[in-house]
């Protein structure tokens, strides 16, 4: 819980990836109570609440409004059925289980996942299946270690650091997002590297959480001014 009364009672709910001041206007718009995001507003700790920085103004205007924000992060990429194992589904990867760490007692103490494709595909069909079934913004790739991929791992996010664990595993191709120039570096030949933008990588939280919310009886309103805020120049 990030701002407002834990207590309160709740009709409606704003669905959201990120927390902006653009998506709590909207929130007041259509009268929601709560804020559900997958990443949180607050990462650090605010000094002044006076409208200087995104952050301090959507904690002003959510105040004012009296909207509570509910952030997930972490506790749903570290659960079965959260974040990684929807992207795997998403794409088609079956007998999922944890790529780093194992579950405790039933919960979620791992991140990423790794996978089988049904069937092996062609290195440029995945790159392609990945681009259409994502509507991924860009795909950014290395060489594969073999041109037919079937093991697939992949983590939602900033997963650069379970590339080599990823290769350990015998993983075909690692997806992930928010690698750097000598991650791909170090991975070409060794791993299909296959980069897409954090906020495609993630945004399926928001049916994750309907998926959750709704048969509670509360109206699940999925945000239309959540978005990514990479842009890519291609004229």
């Amino acid at each position: 819980m990030q701002v407002g009364d834990t207590g309160r009672d709740i009709q409606s709910v704003l669905l959201t990836t990120d927390v902006t001041p653009d998506v709590v206007n909207e929130a007041i718009i259509c009268g929601c109570q709560l804020i559900v995001s997958h990443h949180p507003l607050l990462f650090h700790g605010l000094k002044q609440v006076c409208g200087q920085t995104p952050q301090a103004q959507v904690v002003a205007l959510a105040i004012k409004h009296d909207i509570a924000i509910y952030s997930a992060h972490t506790s749903l990429d570290s659960v079965m059925g959260g974040i990684n194992t929807r992207l795997a589904d998403k794409l088609g990867v079956e007998e999922v289980e944890p790529l780093s760490g194992s579950p405790l007692k039933g919960e979620g103490n791992y991140l990423g996942v790794i996978g089988k494709l049904s069937s092996p595909m062609p290195y440029d069909a995945f790159l392609a299946h990945v681009r259409d079934t994502l509507s991924a913004t860009y795909v950014r790739y290395t060489r594969p270690r073999t041109e037919n991929v079937q093991m697939v791992a992949l983590c939602g996010g900033a997963g650069a650091e379970f590339i080599e664990t990823a290769i350990e595993r015998g993983a075909d191709v690692y997806l992930t997002a928010d690698c750097k120039y000598h991650e791909f570096q170090n991975a070409d030949g060794r791993i299909g590297l296959v980069d897409i933008d954090h906020w495609v990588s993630e945004r399926h939280a928001r049916e994750i959480f309907k998926d959750i919310l709704a048969p509670l009886g509360v109206q699940c309103i999925i945000s239309k001014q959540d978005k990514t805020y990479i842009n890519i120049y291609s004229s």
